[in-house]
């Protein structure tokens, strides 16, 4: 029976192959979209998997308040707190700091760099480490010993096995031995690691780390089978107040299942994260589904007279209701089914450029049960929702009148069917507007005023005596003309780095309660990152004579009170400094807010990172050849490592760049599947009314007039379209931007521009088989039996 509605559906299928060509192509992208958004979901939820147990895993992350606002920074515990937490709460049965490093590796001649963590025991009993050589129980016994991946195993050493108790040499003067290899973490871990060193080896002649005023540390903890988080967490607030006497600052936990997606904070409690893009891309690949289902529809319900004999043969001859609608539903999910083939293909061909945009490694993996289970239910789902209406609505002529030849009353299928075309262009609508809004929002926070300049600048780790030689590769590079300043900072430039609050100031009043920004730099750091200096004198070469002198930001030296900020004091914890400099404000941390004041102090010795202000005239690639050999000349054994500023300033602004480009692809595929609607009801349209434009063509009317007639009324259509479009999408965008500070305001004409976009993509559409229909020979057209 079933194999008897599939062969009439495929006839079906085949005798009208042009309009089920538009109704498998369009199917096919819904498919497509929804897959491939599934495959990038799927990843995003199973970030973390290599954590034991993610319902008892909690890292700690620290609430402080500063001028009333309660603001949430990781890798911001002090180093006693997780051994206190495991002492003093029951509930807490394993707790490690984590501290990330880089690590120069030397082994047979041979060096990389690699990113790793000091951490403790308890560590590995939290993440379900797969230990190829070695135990967990036994990794940490030894100060020096070392745990490394297997990936970095096979860089290391030729033949990466039996490679327990050999010795590595790094940052070529420390020596650790293996004491485990490990299975490789999957990609999609958000505290990765390539080795683990014990804690000890970081905290070794540093009294501070022992200081619960020092926030430097990752605190992690795991909690015992069935500990309630709620009563927990209420217990780890109280720690750090019992312990600093500061009811302003508390200890929080935050859920190993949270880190990824839920890891946005606001006034202290989580407030989404990756989370809402992963709801929103899901709601928008429905969408997309939804509309490829109304072509579906439309097309069907549009050709209702031609299928309305075949409806009366079929009931005379004793078909029922509830058969003819079985046998539309199966040319529908035939429908379906071939698009899912073609979806396949479509799929095979673009993951690895949607790998590329996303910066994922997702596969199709038709051999995973999940991935083949879900394809067949996006199918069947396609299927149905497709073929539903179009089923009833045909089942439901009268074959006596069919048969007679009386027109088909399809008032109510028309209305349907026009609210559908109205829906499709609202939707792309939307897609264009927001395509638009958030580029626009991406744009406007990258083109503002940095205080800094980006342009030309690279940044360079601090490694091996890059410190002690930082004037000789100074001069040397700048003899080349390639590079024309050089400094050193103990921060990222574009991160929040050290800071603390406690401060007391001349002209200052509630001074303690401000966070300041700590940046311990060199005499030419201003000069090469482009920092102006407003006020006074920037540091000397010697830094004996600023040893008690600091520079400072204008938004510290308004904090200061009127007059000029030069000369006044600062008690920075127990020493007293004096101001010599002011510069100008200048952005770090959050790119879409307002950054902390800073204070510059001449300390080349806590250096991490070096600048250099490179001359555009020449090549990147030869300068970045002469840094790398003047480097090797003073720094030997170190690989050359390097970022332009720019670049990473960019990449401040991944999401926001992703969901600019995955708006504009849905836009595309959206408008795409409409206009493939409007191309088949265009094309109908000028079918069944051939014959009225025989007569006009006769009667004198022009091309362009029956242009217009067949046009108007899809004009009005997409008109409405927008009408409906406009204020959902502003409502939509408006919502979004107030998750930024600093934002845009949104514009009249990018809905003008939204909706003359629509209207042209819709004559384009439309006048195809408009003219078509126009320039034919008439005769043709009022030929009849």
């Amino acid at each position: 029976m079933l194999k008897n509605y599939f062969k009439i559906a495929f006839r079906n299928l085949w005798k009208n192959k042009g309009y089920s060509a538009l109704n498998i192509f369009g199917l096919a992208i819904g498919i497509t979209c929804a897959s491939i958004i599934l495959l990038w979901v799927e990843d995003e939820m199973s970030y973390d998997t290599v954590v034991a147990d993610q319902e008892r895993v909690y890292s700690v992350p620290t609430n402080q308040v500063y001028e009333g606002q309660t603001r949430t920074f990781f890798q911001a515990t002090p180093g006693p707190l997780g051994a206190d937490l495991k002492a003093e709460i029951p509930e807490i049965t394993s707790a490690a700091r984590f501290r990330n490093a880089d690590f120069l590796f030397s082994v047979n001649n041979s060096s990389v760099v690699s990113s790793g963590s000091y951490t403790d025991a308890d560590f590995l009993d939290m993440y379900n480490l797969k230990f190829i050589e070695g135990n967990a129980s036994e990794a940490f016994k030894s100060k020096d010993g070392i745990v490394i991946t297997q990936e970095l195993a096979q860089i290391l050493f030729e033949n990466p096995n039996n490679l327990y108790g050999q010795s590595v040499q790094i940052n070529q003067k420390e020596h650790f031995k293996i004491t485990g290899v490990i299975e490789n973490l999957p990609k999609n871990t958000t505290y990765g690691f390539s080795w683990l060193v014990p804690f000890e080896n970081f905290t070794q002649d540093k009294p501070w780390t022992q200081d619960y005023g020092s926030n430097f540390t990752d605190t992690f903890v795991m909690l015992a089978p069935g500990a309630d988080f709620n009563t927990v967490n209420a217990k780890v607030k109280q720690v750090l107040p019992a312990k600093t006497d500061d009811a302003d600052t508390q200890a929080i936990l935050h859920a190993a299942k949270d880190w990824h997606l839920r890891s946005d904070f606001k006034n202290g409690e989580v407030v989404g994260g990756r989370i809402e893009y992963v709801r929103l891309f899901s709601f928008v690949a429905l969408i997309i589904l939804i509309i490829a289902c109304i072509n579906f529809m439309n097309l069907s319900t549009a050709r209702s007279e031609k299928r309305a004999n075949e409806v009366g043969v079929r009931k005379t001859l004793g078909s029922d209701k509830k058969q003819l609608i079985l046998q539309f539903i199966t040319e529908a999910m035939l429908t379906a089914l071939l698009a899912a083939v073609l979806s396949v293909l479509v799929l095979l061909l673009i993951i690895p450029a949607f790998n590329g945009l996303i910066g994922k490694q997702l596969s199709l993996g038709l051999t995973v049960p999940s991935h083949l289970i879900s394809l067949l239910g996006i199918t069947l789902t396609c299927g149905i929702l497709a073929g539903l209406y179009p089923a009833f609505y045909l089942s439901s002529f009268k074959p006596i009148a069919v048969l007679k030849g009386n027109r088909i009353q399809s008032k109510g299928a028309g209305f349907v069917r026009k609210g559908l075309v109205i829906t499709q262009f609202a939707v792309s609508i939307v897609f264009i507007i927001s395509t638009l809004l958030v580029y626009q929002q991406v744009q406007h926070v990258k083109n503002r005023d940095l205080g800094l300049n980006k342009e030309n600048l690279i940044e360079i780790p601090v490694n091996g005596d890059l410190i002690k030689d930082r004037n000789a590769i100074a001069e040397s590079l700048k003899n080349t003309g390639m590079v024309s300043s050089l400094g050193l900072s103990n921060s990222n430039i574009m991160s929040a780095g050290n800071n603390g609050s406690g401060l007391r100031w001349q002209g200052g009043t509630d001074t303690e309660d401000v966070l300041v920004s700590f940046r311990y730099v060199t005499d030419g750091y201003l000069e090469t990152t482009g920092i102006k200096i407003l006020e006074g004198r920037g540091f000397s070469t010697s830094v004996a004579q600023d040893s008690t002198h600091v520079l400072i930001t204008e938004s510290f030296a308004k904090l200061m009170g009127a007059g000029s900020a030069l000369g006044k004091t600062i008690d920075w914890f127990g020493d007293t400094v004096t101001v010599v400099g002011v510069t100008n404000d200048y952005l770090y941390g959050d790119m879409y807010g307002t950054s902390d004041p800073v204070m510059f102090f001449n300390f080349p010795s806590e250096a991490q990172y070096m600048y250099l202000r490179t001359n555009p005239n020449y090549p990147a690639d030869e300068i970045l050849s002469t840094i790398e050999q003047t480097l090797k000349t003073y720094n030997p054994g170190y690989p050359f490592e390097y970022e332009f500023v720019d670049a990473a300033f960019d990449r401040r602004f991944k999401n926001e760049q992703l969901m600019g480009s995955l708006s504009q692809i849905f836009a595309a595929l959206s408008i795409l599947i409409s206009c493939l609607g409007l191309f088949g009801l265009s094309a109908y349209t000028a079918q069944q009314r051939r014959k009225e434009i025989g007569v006009r063509k006769v009667l004198g009317s022009s091309v362009a007039g029956i242009v217009r007639l067949l046009s108007k009324d899809f004009i009005v259509l997409v008109l409405v379209s927008i009408v409906i479009a406009v204020p959902l999408a502003w409502y939509i965008m408006y919502n979004w931007l107030q998750g930024f500070a600093y934002r845009i305001s949104i514009n009249v004409w990018v809905f003008v521009v939204a909706g003359i976009a629509a209207i042209g993509i819709v004559l384009l559409t439309v006048s195809f088989q408009a003219i078509k229909a126009a320039i034919a020979n008439p005769v043709k057209s009022l030929r009849t039996e």
